[in-house]
């Protein structure tokens, strides 16, 4: 008479089936196609692209109101309603500073938002770049003197005037001098430096042979390149390119002011007119902001050319 197997001896085949616990064997499913994978990532980003629609809104908002706030903080302040004592006045300019603050976060995530759904729209016109980065210097030297902090910029008359969105680029460069004002330590020095600039720009479409390489070396500049430095902290290596992601924040700053965004915008406005933004950094040496901007605007889709 034959043996009958013993089934409480028998060992289910890795992986299947049977391997599972009882209860999840009739959870087991088809393999997802990709077609199906393809439809769940567009649910994902039509979700997202919702999202961001409705934050934006409601960031959108609430700068009407804001700007009342600070409307009659400003008419305070200037004494037209009255006198104010010492203590008045400093709680008075602690109000406007976070207004201002406010202010801020708002306009940044309500440029990110347009970043994000490829609404942003660039307007160059031909301006002198020196005068640009000029403006901006003047407009945070009282941020900077308010902080014990040195801000140097010397124009370059080797630059010419060109074609670009000036706002934008007083935006970037904001944005990585609010950077430097926040980690340098009170006594430091900030830089802001420009100058002409050859960028060899490859193409995976079409090489470049050596012969050509040489004779493009030998040519006049066909970009700039701006620059902020710092006497901070510096960044690790490990971050150089995670920092310009959204909402990073580097590991033992998340108390700082912001929300990560200042330089992912600034490099998502910088790719919108063909440009490219890096950083040159290492613990306790401070960092070096630098960008290239070409001097003939890369038109897209989302770009408006030069104003006749």
């Amino acid at each position: 008479m034959a043996a009958t197997p013993d089934k409480s001896l028998a060992q289910p085949a890795p992986g299947s089936r049977e391997d599972l616990p009882t209860e999840a064997r009739g959870r087991v499913s088809a393999p997802v196609s990709a077609g199906d994978i393809a439809q769940e990532l567009e649910q994902l980003r039509d979700r997202f692209r919702r999202t961001t629609n409705a934050l934006a809104s409601a960031a959108h908002d609430l700068k009407t109101p804001l700007s009342i706030l600070n409307g009659y903080i400003e008419l305070l302040q200037s004494r037209k309603l009255g006198p104010l004592n010492e203590r008045q006045r400093e709680v008075m300019q602690d109000m406007f500073s976070s207004g201002q603050r406010l202010q801020h976060f708002i306009q940044d995530f309500l440029t990110f938002s347009v970043l994000e759904t490829g609404e942003l729209r660039m307007q160059f016109e031909h301006g002198d770049m020196n005068a640009c980065l000029s403006e901006v210097c003047r407009l945070w030297s009282g941020r900077f003197q308010e902080r014990g902090l040195a801000l140097y910029f010397l124009a370059n008359d080797k630059l010419t005037p060109f074609a670009f969105d000036g706002a934008k680029i007083q935006r970037v460069i904001s944005n990585l001098l609010e950077n430097a004002s926040k980690y340098t330590p009170q006594g430091g020095t900030v830089w802001l430096h420009a100058e002409p600039y050859m960028w060899e720009r490859r193409s995976a479409t079409k090489p470049v042979a050596s012969g050509e390489r040489r004779r493009q070396a030998l040519s006049a500049p066909n970009a700039v390149k701006v620059s902020v430095s710092d006497t901070g902290p510096g960044i690790p290596p490990e971050f150089h390119i995670e920092i310009f992601d959204d909402f990073f924040r580097l590991p033992g700053t998340e108390a700082a002011e912001g929300m990560g965004l200042g330089l992912a915008i600034a490099r998502r406005l910088l790719q919108s007119m063909g440009g490219k933004i890096w950083v040159e950094s290492e613990p306790g040496a401070g960092c070096k902001f630098s960008f290239l901007l070409p001097l003939k605007p890369i038109l897209s889709s989302t770009t408006r050319g030069p104003s006749q």
